[in-house]
Formats: structure tokens, sequence, C-alpha cells
């Protein structure tokens, strides 16, 4: 099981605890539109460092995105597998191809 998986089922198994005794209890909580919020504020800050050229920071920042990205997910039932079939659904695809398929 691959560290990502290993912290959704973290965090799962965190959707019914204590918001006293969990951080990611407190964040979910809080409900799905403070989650997306919260990840949000993590993304820019990865972005930020990425743009500073950072490396340690940008990876520490990144790996709080990956955190809030799962939290979020959580927060809408939407698991990390759900993301994994859609990303193996794309696989072999021109990043081209992918996006004019969804009219994007």
């Amino acid at each position: 099981m691959s560290v990502l998986a290993r912290l959704a089922a973290t965090i799962e198994a965190r959707k019914g605890a204590d918001p006293a005794s969990s951080h990611t209890a407190k964040l979910l909580s809080k409900g799905p539109e403070k989650c997306a919020e919260k990840f949000g504020e993590e993304a820019v800050e990865a972005i930020i460092e990425a743009v500073k050229g950072d490396r340690e920071k940008l990876t520490s920042e990144a790996a709080d995105a990956f955190y809030h990205l799962l939290v979020m997910l959580a927060a809408r039932d939407v698991t990390l597998a759900d993301v994994e079939a859609e990303l193996e659904r794309r696989e072999g695809t021109s990043g081209i191809a992918e996006k004019a398929s969804r009219g994007a």
C-alpha cells in the first residue's frame, strides 16, 4: 500500500473522530467548503515555493497540499481509488486529446 493510500485510509478513519482529538476530524467537521479553502491555501503555498525555487520548501508544501487534497476529497466522499481510476482511464491518452474530449 502506498503512502498516499495509507494517508487516505487514515483520513477516512478520522471522519467519525472527535474534532478535539484529531486535526483531520476538526477540518472535516467544518464542512467541504472549508476543506476546499484549506486545500487552496496549501496549493498556493506550494506554487509560491515552486516559483522561488526552494526544493526543500516545495517538497514540504507539496506534502501539505496532498494531505489537504485528500481531506477535501474525503469531505465529498471521493476516494483516492476514484481519482486513481480516473487517471488510469486517461492513461495513454494524449493530454490534448483528453482535454478536447471534456470540451475544455
